[in-house]
């Protein structure tokens, strides 16, 4: 049996968040042969600046990010919509895993987006935008692993409905055969 391990970004840096909540769930309710890992600490990761990113003198926050989805087989998104975007947080770390350019740690790897919002749009934008710099970073977006959950409609975090579509995302991004993707 091959295990699959996927490298979680939680968008949000609240530790009550719904979102951090949602991906500990997902976490706790992984299939078999699955390992979810949730990588911490993007909030110690400082904006990228290419005066940084210089071999030997990585920030080391942004080197640990860098290692572990270098190390992950698949990169899931976890996060909230800020006015209408995708958090800094989320944004930066994406921007961090694109380079160098062409060989980031993101270059190749099946990445999906998830998450909720206190709001009626439940994230669609940000989601939008997470998939969208993903992909310019060379990572491959698979297109049945976004949810958009708005937090108003249901409890996010036990509704059966929601839990079965987030189940189900993991699945497809687990299952992604970027083989058959490009034929």
């Amino acid at each position: 049996m091959t295990h699959t391990t996927v490298a979680v970004l939680v968008g949000s840096l609240r530790a009550d968040s719904v979102n951090r909540q949602l991906a500990e769930v997902l976490r706790e309710r992984a299939p078999e042969g699955v390992t979810v890992e949730i990588v911490d600490g993007l909030g110690e990761v400082p904006f990228y600046n290419q005066d940084l990113d210089a071999e030997g003198t990585v920030p080391a926050g942004a080197a640990e990010l860098r290692r572990r989805v270098a190390a992950a087989d698949r990169v899931l998104a976890v996060t909230p919509e800020y006015n209408g975007r995708m958090p800094a947080v989320l944004s930066n770390a994406i921007d961090w895993l694109s380079r160098p350019y062409g060989a980031g740690a993101l270059v190749g790897k099946p990445f999906g987006v998830v998450g909720a919002t206190p709001t009626p749009y439940g994230g669609q934008w940000a989601h939008a935008d997470a998939v969208r710099s993903a992909g310019i970073a060379g990572a491959k977006v698979v297109e049945d692993v976004t949810v958009s959950q708005s937090a108003l409609e249901v409890d996010v975090l036990t509704d059966p409905e929601v839990l079965a579509r987030l189940d189900g995302a993991i699945q497809a991004l687990v299952e992604y055969d970027q083989e058959s993707a490009a034929a």
